[in-house]
């Protein structure tokens, strides 16, 4: 599996890239504005970092656009930015009718905000590179997860599809075992969540278990 970060903060893609050697980023509007940059900003910058790696990183096209022709002008001029970058397409008819297009012009498309595995499949059939099924939106008003990941990840290795599924909207470490159990490719979660997850009280009680008994063979 591989570890996404959630992120347009340059300080944690940073950090992420060099202490926990992340496989790849996402971003979205709202992450955006939380950094205070624009899309052509963070693409700028961003860039900096991944060039000559193989980190991917996923940017947002404009969430209002409804016209297929407009949201694939805006993702060509966000790809043609680095080679690294997938585009973040909404699973709407209009998102599917620009991913068609897009896919076919070798565009890496990352589609968004999917709920259901009927938009996954349109998805996966019309080429998506990287599909986003979103678990902590569901979790929050009262739906499971395990079995709507299970049912992706089935159908799209199943009928042979190239997609790559990304569980995004991740809130905590069990998310990250639900995703991992249904067998997904990838997890995408912010920074505090990892930071979160990586710990684990068990793990410092035994630190601290051993670093006594250590300290009484050597006499500290």
């Amino acid at each position: 599996m591989k570890f996404f970060l959630d992120s347009a903060k340059l300080d944690e893609i940073e950090y992420a890239i060099k202490k926990w050697k992340i496989d790849g980023i996402t971003t979205n509007p709202r992450h955006l504005m939380n950094a205070g940059m624009t899309v052509e900003d963070f693409a700028k910058e961003v860039k900096k970092l991944v060039d000559g790696t193989s980190i991917s990183v996923s940017l947002e096209v404009n969430p209002h656009l409804d016209d297929p022709n407009e949201i694939v002008k805006e993702a060509l001029s966000i790809a043609e930015v680095s080679e690294n970058f997938a585009i973040k397409i909404p699973a709407t008819e209009s998102g599917f009718e620009a991913l068609a297009e897009l896919s076919s012009k070798g565009v890496k498309v990352n589609v968004t905000l999917i709920f259901n595995l009927v938009q996954a499949l349109q998805a996966a059939r019309l080429g998506a590179f990287y599909i986003s099924p979103f678990v902590g939106w569901r979790e929050e008003r009262g739906e499971t997860n395990i079995d709507f990941l299970k049912q992706i990840v089935q159908a799209i290795k199943g009928y042979g599809y190239k997609s790559q599924i990304i569980v995004a909207a991740v809130r905590s470490a069990k998310h990250f075992v639900e995703a991992a159990t249904a067998g997904a490719d990838i997890v995408t979660a912010g920074f505090e969540v990892y930071k979160r997850a990586f710990d684990n009280p068990y793990t410092r009680l035994g630190l601290q278990i051993f670093s006594e008994a250590w300290d009484n063979i050597y006499g500290r």
